[in-house]
């Protein structure tokens, strides 16, 4: 939900120089894993998806240890007091899976690019794992489901390993005007990967955190208005807002069907081109890493938001950024705002309320019974029952007066939902983009983090605000991403990138040659 509301990866031969060396093993060509079993844990840290596989290829790295390396750090940097809290819960399934991925490997079958890798799902997002999907609240602590979530099936068929489920932020940020990012009834806290005192950002706050700390390769996060930008922004990451109806939204917890969007967060534009083509619905062409390098950014057109960032360090850099693109071949073009895209605000909160009541109460309805409620209604009346455990920070007046609206047939919604549109879409981002022939919209992101605050909640007018193009494109469906820019006393802060609906190509070509040319990605300090 909304933020106040609610360097490519190692090369195969860093890889191969961080795996301990086998006494006698040939590595000019790929061997049996048996015959190359490694003798300690190998080095995860920082490792793009394309140079795992790399390593697996080579016999130096199997799935099942690469897979405990993961939950050896999560063992380590996750739990307990100073931990991030980023990993709600591993998956017990997890290194079995792994050793099935490895007995198909030595048998000669690889699945793709994903075989064996291990990521980390958001937990709003249904797996058939021993694992609940709880959204963050213990009500739901006991529901298990029999199937995955499209999404999921699409990555597990592609030979992805469910590593477990990341925390977020409880109900993805909706349930108080007080909240703070990252907290949930289920998780605790998440903190931020680059200091474990400021927010983590949300609702996808888990993870962020995860991929950031090279708890797993990458992560799958949710987004209905910044969830994905946001803390991927604020932890030094990449993260992709695909066009809303791209990815399935079925076996999700629901905020706004119309908003709702899953998408990938890595650490670099190729990891996160890699999740998106297998996740997607609709065949996605040109997005390997040889072709977004071949063609670049030559020819687009990209707007600046024109505008001065609240922090001067963040300002002073994204001065540089056009004349980085017009020295890859685009023509960039400083465009001011129409003035309906800082006037939906209030209006996407209104719609929000209908459309969460009416999908929560859905979904609750069709959910196999474990005991837990099944309307709106009985989740207030649960966290006033378990207020202790649920609500020691903040309240559930999001909640309460979202249980009052009517129904989606509603004259009321429907206004709501006709106006939002117009303003966002229609005399908002389409105006933009087709006034002057655009194919790509630039701001900076938000940030640097604030500290965490639980008596106050999320304050994001102090930590730079949050560029209106991001939330129109949330509310309209449009596409958005952000790639690493700089950072700011040691604190991530990422450059914004909106395109078209299904124009999801060019935000990674634009995102890989700023990715290139900046380099921003740092590891955290714990890491």
């Amino acid at each position: 939900m909304k933020r106040r509301h609610f360097l490519l990866g190692a090369g195969v031969t860093a890889m191969a120089a961080s795996l301990p060396s086998v006494s006698g093993a040939d590595n000019s060509s790929p061997a049996p894993l048996a015959a190359k079993a490694l003798t300690s844990t190998p080095n995860v840290v920082e490792q793009s998806i394309a140079s795992l596989q790399a390593a697996a290829q080579q016999g130096l790295l199997s799935s099942e240890q690469l897979t405990l390396a993961y939950l050896a750090r999560i063992d380590r940097l996750d739990r307990g007091e100073q931990g991030f809290h980023a990993v709600l819960a591993t998956n017990p399934a997890a290194v079995d899976d792994a050793k099935r991925l490895d007995a198909e490997r030595r048998a000669g079958r690889v699945r793709g690019p994903l075989h064996g890798i291990a990521l980390v799902i958001k937990d709003n997002i249904e797996t058939l794992d021993p694992m609940a999907t709880t959204a963050g609240s213990k009500v739901l602590a006991s529901v298990r489901h029999m199937q995955d979530a499209p999404l999921v099936a699409r990555l597990r068929e592609a030979g992805a390993i469910i590593l477990g489920k990341s925390n977020l932020s409880e109900w993805a940020n909706y349930r108080s005007t007080r909240a703070t990012s990252g907290w949930s009834g289920v998780g605790g806290q998440t903190h931020n990967a680059y200091d474990w005192s400021r927010n983590p950002s949300g609702s996808s706050s888990g993870s962020a955190v995860a991929a950031a700390l090279s708890l797993c390769a990458a992560a799958i996060g949710s987004e209905t208005d910044g969830s994905i930008l946001a803390p991927s922004s604020l932890n030094g990451l990449v993260g992709l807002k695909p066009t809303v109806g791209l990815v399935s939204g079925r076996g999700i917890v629901p905020l706004s069907p119309r908003q709702d969007t899953a998408g990938p967060m890595g650490r670099c534009v190729e990891d996160v081109a890699t999740l998106l083509k297998i996740i997607s619905e609709r065949p996605l062409e040109g997005i390997s890493t040889m072709e977004l390098s071949r063609a670049g950014v030559n020819g687009l057109r990209i707007g600046v938001m024109k505008g001065t960032p609240p922090h001067p360090t963040v300002a002073a850099a994204s001065r540089q950024w056009p004349a980085l693109f017009e020295k890859a071949g685009a023509t960039v073009i400083e465009v001011t705002a129409p003035k309906a895209l800082g006037e939906f605000g209030d209006l996407e909160s209104e719609a929000l309320s209908f459309e969460f009541k009416a999908a929560i109460n859905a979904y609750l309805a069709n959910l196999s019974d474990f005991g837990q409620p099944r309307d709106l209604a009985g989740l207030i009346a649960y966290n006033e029952a378990h207020a202790a455990e649920e609500m020691p920070y903040f309240g559930q007046e999001i909640f309460i007066d979202a249980n009052a609206r009517d129904g989606l047939n509603s004259k009321a919604y429907q206004q709501i939902k006709r106006k939002l549109s117009q303003l966002a879409d229609e005399q908002g981002l389409m105006k933009l983009f087709n006034n002057q022939r655009l194919d790509l919209l630039l701001a900076p992101c938000n940030g640097p983090a604030e500290l965490i605050d639980p008596t106050l909640g999320d304050r994001s007018d102090s930590s730079g605000g949050w560029p209106s193009i991001c939330s129109a494109a949330a509310v309209a469906g449009y596409p958005s991403m952000t790639v690493p820019a700089l950072q700011v006393d040691g604190l991530p802060v990422g450059i914004a990138l909106v395109a078209p609906r299904f124009q999801e190509i060019n935000l990674l070509r634009a995102g890989l040659v700023f990715e290139s040319a900046v380099k921003a990605r740092r590891a955290p300090p714990r890491a």
